[in-house]
């Protein structure tokens, strides 16, 4: 395929172009990279000068004694804690196994065992059995009407607590200041 020299010309000329353009998109992608190196050498100075002092300063003021508050708080609730374990939980809880210990070396002695026997003998002879069983007399009606008006009473308390009422919410400061602010209006006429 011979090409005019017409054509040649202007393919070379093109291939001029192209090769300046391909250097000058280099130049400018060297230029590009030796700014962002210097940006972000200037970005970490900045950082090393400026924010880093700025946060320690926050830290110290803010965090710091927040987070020894709140290890102080912990510890005195620890303490608080132990505390009423070894004062309140241990005497009851070592009173209660006591008792129950002594109940039951109670059952095992036969004496206890023989008295409790006897009790029980004596006790089924003193009961009366009833001759005739009679309904349940005005008296049950007016303890379970009683019980019914009781737990009708908490159940309204109850949702009279847990109801949403859109009256009971408190209205924003900022529409509080602009109903002030038009009340002063109405006020001077």
């Amino acid at each position: 395929m011979a090409l005019s020299r017409t054509r040649q010309k202007e393919l070379k000329k093109l291939k001029r172009s192209a090769d300046e353009l391909w250097e000058q998109q280099r130049d400018a992608l060297d230029h590009a990279a030796r700014v962002l190196r210097e940006a972000t050498r200037q970005a970490r100075e900045l950082s090393r000068e400026e924010i880093a002092p700025r946060v320690a300063g926050v830290y110290s003021r803010h965090v710091h004694p927040a987070v020894a508050t709140g290890v102080a708080g912990a510890r005195s609730a620890g303490s608080a804690v132990r505390d009423r374990v070894v004062v309140d939980v241990l005497p009851a809880l070592s009173g209660a196994v006591g008792s129950a210990m002594a109940v039951i070396e109670a059952v095992r002695d036969p004496r206890v065992r023989s008295v409790v026997r006897s009790a029980s003998r004596a006790g089924a002879k003193a009961v009366p059995t009833p001759a005739s069983s009679k309904g349940p007399g005005p008296g049950a009606f007016i303890l379970v009407g009683l019980g019914i008006v009781a737990v009708a009473g908490v159940a309204y308390a109850a949702w009279q607590t847990l109801r949403a009422d859109e009256s009971l919410w408190i209205e924003d400061l900022t529409d509080v200041g602009a109903l002030d602010a038009g009340d002063d209006d109405e006020d001077e006429f």
